[in-house]
């Protein structure tokens, strides 16, 4: 995997083959930090990465100048590939082993945005829980943004706070936001 831009622009990070991972494409990547790009300054917001894998996502953000990232994941080797690469490049990404599902009933910890990169092959009501927690608990902050990863087979569009879909190649991102007070009223 590489890093696209920032203070570690074009470095290549390698993960053990042993890992049970599929990491965002860079092209799918590069297409989503653009979106991001033109919404927050990175020097602003705070991050929180779900099945967060190898830490691909985390990684594009610390370099990007996030300094609070807080990466998700329940695999052993996943978490310590994560802590290993983070303390290796001087990166500010707080580390966390559980259960995705688990952690957002649990967490009181908001961010700006929360991307969620889980297995492709969940059903939909899997897929459903994760709007549904973040909203539940109110994790996101004002202005957030949740930033689901999944097949371009997979339609998200009747969950809710659902927002839309940009699809790049076999992946695709689906939005969801908190409606603004604005629209409450």
């Amino acid at each position: 995997m590489r890093i696209i831009s920032g203070l570690y622009k074009s470095i290549r990070i390698t993960a053990p083959k042993k890992l049970p991972v599929r990491p965002t494409t860079d092209m799918a990547k590069e297409a989503l930090f653009n979106i991001i790009n033109n919404r927050y300054y990175f020097d602003e917001i705070s991050v929180i990465d779900l099945f967060s894998g190898t830490g691909n996502i985390s990684y594009e953000f610390a370099s990007r100048g996030v300094e609070q990232i807080t990466s998700v994941d329940q695999d052993y080797g996943c978490i310590k590939f994560i802590n290993k690469t983070a303390e290796e490049f001087d990166m500010t990404i707080q580390v966390i082993k559980s259960d995705v599902f688990k952690y957002l009933e649990k967490s009181k910890q908001k961010a700006t945005l929360i991307f969620a990169d889980p297995p492709y092959d969940f059903d939909i009501d899997t897929f459903a829980k994760i709007p549904e927690l973040v909203f539940k608990n109110n994790l996101l902050e004002n202005e957030g943004l949740l930033i689901i990863e999944h097949s371009k087979h997979t339609n998200l569009s009747d969950l809710n706070h659902y927002s839309h879909t940009k699809s790049y190649g076999g992946n695709s991102f689906s939005f969801f936001e908190a409606p603004s007070s604005d629209e409450e009223e």
